[in-house]
């Protein structure tokens, strides 16, 4: 794999470039569809590219070593033909289940006890098993195991699970230097920089990954509760850090408004499950700001989701027939939703590149963010 820095905006740390992989070549900056089961939820694999337009797509690691599991993702030929998805793939290395089922595991030097959220059943994963279930899965880009500490978290706990954290890189880096790629092509893994919300920490962490040789560097522990002032500032400092001829990927973000502004910092790639999750609760994200579609105030709007005709996929859709769908509770409503954020998603960092490689991002950025805040 390889990143080819394309343009820089002139008035922010704002970047375009190209992200080649086995797999297909990525424009960024991107946003990545995510797909935890092997399956972007609603949304089919030809939709993901023909209407949305997706370059790369998330498989988690947690959940599919649970089910389906590696033997038959092995047997499968990876994920990719598993999935039926020729495209770049990208998998997390299942640290941040680990940080959502804290009320089931025990962390240790070693690795992490678990209780399956399936059935119960207990399992043990090191940094060693990451990589190996991570192997099996097959993506283009896996994820270097850490532990997400929460948010809050005390000064000497965020360290101590960053200093492991660091500790755990260099056995997957290790893991990974003596076992071979199975299915004929290489994968890149990513370390991820930690610290909570200490200036300090993140710091001492940026510049510890940035030692290790990597194609592509993660930034994790954020959008976990913190105020988005503070995640911009984790995001502003690491990316200081970091080294600029790679790409650096925000985990687990965010909003639009928490994308553009991190794009203005220096952020090259971002995923999150708010596209399709909130879509199938009724959350529209458009060019003007966020509705309710199961609100009233849309029931005889025959207008469609985006005036703007940002959005394509779905302009022969109106506001009042997906309004009717959710209130007749009609699969095709969440459908539609989930076709809708995803392409909506899609095309603002679609526009976010454009406008970098025009050298007006920072103006245009700062006219949109307020946009897409507003509460329609």
């Amino acid at each position: 794999m390889n990143f080819d820095l394309e343009a820089q905006d002139p008035k922010s740390k704002a970047r375009a470039g190209m992200l080649h992989t086995a797999h297909g070549t990525i424009e960024t900056p991107i946003f990545m569809p995510v797909g935890t089961v092997a399956s972007v939820k609603t949304v089919h694999q030809r939709e993901l590219k023909e209407d949305i337009k997706a370059q790369i797509i998330l498989g988690n690691t947690y959940h599919l070593y649970l089910r389906p599991g590696t033997s038959i993702l092995n047997q499968a030929g990876g994920l990719h033909k598993f999935m039926g998805w020729d495209l770049p793939l990208l998998t997390d290395s299942g640290g941040y289940q680990v940080y959502s089922l804290s009320g089931n595991n025990k962390i240790t030097e070693e690795g992490v006890k678990f209780q399956s959220h399936i059935d119960g059943s207990r399992h043990f994963f090191t940094p060693e098993k990451s990589m190996e279930i991570q192997r099996n899965i097959g993506a283009d880009i896996i994820m270097a195991f850490d532990e997400c500490p929460p948010y809050p978290s005390t000064y000497e706990y965020a360290k101590n699970s960053m200093d492991m954290t660091h500790r755990w890189l260099h056995r997957c880096v290790k893991w990974l230097d003596e076992n071979k790629p199975l299915y004929g092509f290489e994968q890149s893994m990513f370390p991820i920089v930690q610290g909570s919300t200490y200036n300090d920490l993140r710091q001492q962490s940026a510049e510890t990954i940035a030692k290790v040789p990597s194609d592509g560097y993660a930034i994790g522990g954020l959008s976990v509760g913190e105020p988005k002032e503070e995640m911009y500032a984790m995001s502003d400092l690491v990316c200081n850090y970091l080294p600029t001829d790679k790409p650096r990927y925000l985990m687990g973000v965010g909003t639009p408004a928490n994308i553009l502004e991190n794009i203005a910092l220096g952020v090259d790639m971002f995923d999150c499950v708010m596209p399709t999750r909130n879509g199938r609760n009724g959350m529209i994200f458009t060019s003007e700001g966020i509705l309710n579609i199961k609100n009233k105030k849309w029931e005889n709007d025959f207008d469609p989701l985006d005036e703007n005709g940002t959005c394509f996929v779905d302009s022969q859709y109106s506001k009042a027939y997906l309004r009717h769908l959710f209130a007749s509770n009609e699969y095709l409503g969440r459908q539609i939703a989930s076709l809708h954020n995803l392409r909506f998603y899609l095309w603002l960092v679609e526009q976010a590149r454009i406008k970098i490689k025009e050298g007006t991002f920072a103006s245009w950025k700062n006219t949109m963010v307020p946009k897409l805040e507003n509460r329609l």
